[in-house]
C-alpha cells in the first residue's frame, strides 16, 4: 500500500468538498490514517474454490521508462478534444452520420469525422454494392492515413415495401386530392402519378378504404380503387416522398400487412457483403422477436473472423412487446422513431424512448436514438428549437449515441447538423453533471457466475468512487471491452479511456456512452501497462502533472492461476 502526504490527497479532495468518508468500497469503509488511504481487502471464495482478491489502493504514480515500442492508437478528434478542453471537457454522447449522396466524398467524409462522427452508417435500402464499397474504402483509408477511429454500420433493408421509382431523383409532393397509381409493374423512365413499388406481392389483402402510409406520416392515402394488383389511392395528407420511400397499410388504426420474413433474400447476400467488408456493426430492421437476432449472430459467428456486432431496431409494436428478449439477444439498439411513431401512438414516443433507453442501460447495451432529429436542417441551415430540445432530451437520458439519417445522407447542411449535435450533447451533458443527475442511476445485476458479479462491483465501485474523489479520468485495461462496457453504463462524472489490444474492441467502444477506446499492445504486468500509457500520453502533452486518473482492469495474467486479481487504483500524474 503506498503511502504519500496530506498535500497529495488534498489535490484529490479539493475536487471534492462533499466527499464523504463514510462511503463503503468493496462493503468495507474506507479510512485515512497517516495520509494514506486504504481499504481492506475482501476475500470470496466459490464452490471452486477460485480466490478472488478486490483491492482498492490510491498512490503516486512514480513514471518509468520502459523501453518498448508502444504506438497509441488515439482518435485524432479525441486527443485534439482533449488538448483544448481538457478531461472533463469530452462529449461523451456518440454520433452517428448516415452517408449518402450528399457526403460520400473523401473530403466531405473527412469533415464529418474532424466535426465528431463516431460511426459512418449505410443504409443498405439505397445505392449499390459498389457505392457502399467504395465509400467504406475511403473511411478505412482516413483512419489509416489521418488518424481517425470511426466504425462502420451497415443497415439492412429488412422485408418491408418501399418505392422503387416515383418519377424524379429527389422527393416529389403529393398534393391533397391527388389520384396514384400504386404498381409493382416494372417500366422504364417515369409517368405522372405512378408510383413503382419494390415488392410483387405488396397488394395482396389489401382492401378498398385502407390507408397507405409513406415514410411513418411523411404523407397519406386511401385506397380508392383496386385493379388486378394495382392500387388507385387519394391523398388525404398532402406532403413528400423522398426516393425509396417505406409504405405500410393501415386498417381500424392497425397494421393491414404483415407476414414478410424479417432478413429477405436480399438482405442475407447485404450481410454477407457486409462480412466481406469487414464491417463493424449490422443495424438489423423490423425486428420483432429475439430469435432473428440469433440467427443473424449464429450466421455472423460462423462465417466471419471478425467480431461484427448486431443492432436491433425497434421500430414496430412486435418489438416493443417483445422488447426485454430482443436488448438481452442483441449487441445493442436503435430506437427507429419514424417507423414507431406510426403504431405507437405520438404522445407515447417520449415515454417509450425514455423506457428503451432506461432498460439498454440496465442490460448493459448501447442504445442510439434514431430518425428525424434534425429533419428541418434537410433543407434548412438552423435547426427549430423543438428539434434542439428534442436532442437535449435524448442525451439527458443518457442514450449512447444520437444518429443523423437524412440531414447528413442527402441534406443540404450535413456538417452544420452534425455540429448542432456536438454543440447541444456537450452543453446538456454539462448541465446533467452540474445538476449531480448520475445519483439517480440504479442498475440490475446482469451476471451469473461470480467472477461477472465481481467486475460489475469493482466497475460500480468504480464510479462511484471516481464520481466522489473528483478525479480527471478513469482509465481502463480490457482486452474485448467488457470492463469499460461496465464503467459506462454507471454514466461517470470523468472521461473513460479503454485501452485494448482488440482492434474490434476498439471499433465497438465506439458507440458506448462515455467511452474514448485506445488500440495498443498490452503486456501481462499491469503497472508496466499503466506506467507506458500514462508516459506516452504526458509526452503528447495530453496528461498535466498533478492530474489524478482512476485505474481499473480486467486483464489477467496468460499463465494457469486459481486467483482472479482486480483493482481499483487511483494514481496522480507526477
Amino acid at each position: 500500500m503506498a503511502v504519500y502526504s496530506d498535500s497529495m490527497l488534498q489535490k484529490i479532495f479539493a475536487k471534492s468538498p462533499t466527499f464523504d468518508l463514510n462511503k463503503r468500497v468493496f462493503g468495507k469503509p474506507v479510512t485515512i490514517s497517516g495520509g494514506a488511504i486504504s481499504c481492506n481487502e475482501r476475500n470470496l471464495k466459490s464452490k471452486g474454490k477460485i480466490a478472488v482478491k478486490a483491492a482498492a489502493e490510491a498512490g503516486v504514480m512514480g513514471l518509468k521508462n520502459y523501453e518498448v515500442n508502444l504506438d497509441l492508437g488515439f482518435d485524432v478528434v479525441a486527443e485534439r478534444e482533449l488538448r483544448e478542453k481538457g478531461f472533463l471537457g469530452m462529449r461523451k454522447t456518440k454520433l452517428v452520420c448516415t452517408i449518402g449522396p450528399a457526403c460520400c466524398s473523401l473530403e466531405d467524409l473527412e469533415r464529418l469525422a474532424m466535426r465528431g462522427m463516431n460511426v459512418a452508417r449505410l443504409n443498405m435500402c439505397h445505392n449499390t454494392r459498389e457505392w457502399h464499397r467504395d465509400v467504406i474504402g475511403k473511411i478505412k483509408k482516413l483512419n489509416e492515413e489521418k488518424g481517425f477511429s470511426v466504425s462502420v454500420m451497415i443497415d439492412t433493408e429488412g422485408s418491408l415495401i418501399h418505392v422503387v421509382d416515383h418519377g424524379v431523383p429527389s422527393s416529389l409532393k403529393a398534393e391533397e386530392g391527388s389520384v396514384w397509381v400504386f404498381t409493382a409493374q416494372k417500366f422504364e423512365g417515369s409517368r405522372p402519378f405512378t408510383v413503382q413499388a419494390n415488392y410483387q406481392g405488396f397488394s395482396e389483402g389489401i382492401m378498398v378504404g385502407d390507408e397507405l402510409v409513406i415514410d411513418g406520416g411523411m404523407a397519406r392515402f386511401e385506397v380508392v380503387e383496386k385493379m388486378g394488383d394495382d392500387l388507385h389511392c387519394k391523398c388525404t395528407d398532402p406532403g413528400l416522398f423522398l426516393p425509396r420511400a417505406k409504405l405500410s397499410f393501415w386498417r381500424d388504426g392497425k397494421l393491414s400487412y404483415h407476414g414478410l420474413p424479417t432478413l429477405s433474400t436480399k438482405d442475407w447476400a447485404d450481410v454477407d457483403f457486409g462480412i466481406s467488408e469487414g464491417v463493424d456493426f449490422i443495424a438489423m430492421s423490423f425486428v420483432n422477436d429475439a430469435d432473428s437476432v440469433k440467427d443473424l449472430k449464429n450466421h455472423l459467428f460462423a462465417k466471419s473472423s471478425k467480431s461484427i456486432r448486431v443492432l436491433a431496431k425497434i421500430e414496430t409494436l412486435e418489438s416493443l412487446q417483445k422488447l426485454e428478449e430482443i436488448v438481452e439477444a442483441s449487441d445493442g439498439i436503435m430506437v427507429a422513431r419514424g417507423d414507431l411513431g406510426v403504431e405507437v401512438p405520438l404522445e407515447q414516443i417520449p415515454t417509450v424512448q425514455e423506457d428503451i433507453t432506461r432498460l439498454c442501460r440496465q442490460m448493459n447495451k448501447p442504445v442510439i436514438i434514431a430518425s428525424q432529429l434534425l429533419e428541418s436542417m434537410v433543407e434548412y441551415p438552423t435547426p427549430t428549437r423543438a428539434e434542439v430540445a428534442d436532442v437535449s432530451e435524448a442525451v439527458r437520458q443518457y442514450a449512447d449515441a444520437l444518429m443523423l439519417s437524412g440531414e447528413s445522407a442527402i441534406g443540404l447542411h450535413g456538417q452544420k447538423a452534425l455540429s448542432v449535435l456536438q454543440m447541444a450533447s456537450s452543453r446538456m451533458e454539462l448541465w446533467s453533471r452540474e445538476e449531480n443527475r448520475q445519483s439517480s442511476i440504479s442498475n440490475r445485476q446482469l451476471g451469473s457466475s461470480l467472477s461477472d458479479c465481481i467486475a460489475e462491483e469493482i466497475c460500480s465501485c468504480a464510479v462511484q468512487m471516481a464520481n466522489n474523489l473528483g478525479v480527471d479520468a478513469i482509465f481502463v485495461y480490457t482486452k474485448r471491452g467488457e470492463m469499460a462496457s461496465l464503467l459506462s453504463r454507471n454514466r461517470p462524472y470523468p472521461p473513460i479511456f479503454a485501452f485494448t489490444s482488440d482492434s474490434d474492441a476498439r471499433m465497438a467502444l465506439n458507440l458506448q456512452w462515455g467511452v474514448i477506446p485506445i488500440l495498443v499492445d498490452l503486456a501481462d504486468d499491469m503497472e508496466a501497462n499503466i506506467s507506458k500509457t500514462i508516459d506516452l500520453m504526458r509526452t503528447n502533452g495530453m496528461v498535466k502533472e498533478g492530474e489524478a486518473v482512476l485505474v481499473v482492469s480486467d486483464l489477467t495474467a496468460t499463465r494457469a492461476t486459481s486467483t482472479i486479481f482486480q483493482s481499483i487504483q487511483v494514481k496522480i500524474i507526477v
